[in-house]
């Protein structure tokens, strides 16, 4: 007896249903049809307020690189062949190497002096929840909202005073009290951030106030300490009424050299406009490189106030 072989089973044929739900899925959704207009004048605005801020560092950038005869022509002359010779008076005729060693100097010792500070007050601000601490983070706020005058203008009479006018450490004090405030507000979000139960597990294991901070808190503050530097480093490095009214000579940073320039023949402006792309790159390159971290940053220490 032979067996015949059962026939093999045949996919069913794809019914009206299946073609219905795959055009269902494939088809664009009307909100997509209707929010793609707003997404394009987004760009389109985004774009042209980025074309609007870089444009007076692309007109410095031109202006540095372009021969003496043809930098401030009018109307502007676009095409030209490009020198790097202001840059080379820059270095050769100007002391421009010690005004970029100033201001690096007093940007580095007011950042670590201000961490140094606000760590501590911004870790106890955060863990301390009565009416003093609302009242000195007020305080703080009042105190970064007044008029930079009324730190600069007694500053300068205190340097006077001691002997320590015209010196990067006057310079970096007032930067140290100025920014303070700020520091202190933003590393206290980041503190808020970590649960107060990390404190408790460590104080029962031996640790004081104090070894928490340390051995605890720093470490998992990296973004916060990190955001807080950089903010503070870059409010530093392009300081110019502090450093204008605090420094002469011998401390002369590098947004004071660029305004006294300003109103001189072509060659000094020229020097000038190299001056500010000099100033302007590291603080993009810090922008660039940091993006991550400021980004992580902000948005973890803004979840809590």
């Amino acid at each position: 007896m032979t067996v015949q072989p059962a026939p093999a089973a045949s996919a069913p044929p794809a019914g009206p249903a299946l073609g219905t739900a795959q055009a269902i899925t494939s088809a664009p959704r009307p909100t997509t049809r209707r929010r793609r207009p707003a997404l394009v004048l987004s760009a389109l605005f985004l774009a042209a307020t980025c074309l609007i801020m870089l444009f007076p560092f692309v007109w410095a950038l031109m202006s540095s690189t372009k021969p003496t005869v043809v930098a401030f022509s009018n109307p502007p002359v676009f095409r030209y062949e490009p020198t790097f010779q202001p840059y080379i008076n820059l270095w050769q005729t100007t002391n421009f190497y010690l005004y970029l060693g100033n201001t690096l100097i007093v940007a580095v010792i007011s950042t670590i002096v201000a961490l140094a500070i606000g760590l501590p007050c911004a870790y106890a601000l955060s863990r301390y929840g009565g009416v003093a601490s609302i009242v000195l983070l007020v305080m703080a706020l009042v105190f970064r909202a007044l008029p930079r005058f009324a730190v600069v203008l007694p500053m300068y009479e205190i340097s006077k005073a001691v002997g320590i006018y015209d010196t990067t450490y006057a310079m970096a004090a007032a930067l140290i009290t100025i920014n303070q405030p700020f520091t202190i507000w933003l590393l206290r979000n980041f503190f808020a951030e970590i649960p107060k139960e990390l404190d408790e597990a460590a104080m029962v294991d031996g640790c004081t106030r104090l070894g928490v901070l340390q051995k605890v808190m720093i470490p998992l503050m990296g973004p916060g300490i990190l955001t807080a530097g950089i903010f503070v480093f870059l409010f530093a490095f392009q300081e110019y009424l502090t450093a204008a009214v605090l420094t002469d000579i011998n401390a002369k940073t590098v947004p004071v050299f660029i305004a006294t320039q300003i109103g001189q023949n072509l060659p000094l402006l020229q020097q000038a406009a190299a001056a500010t792309v000099l100033l302007t790159v590291p603080v993009i390159a810090i922008a660039f490189i940091a993006q991550k971290y400021l980004v992580a940053g902000l948005a973890s220490g803004a979840v809590k106030g």
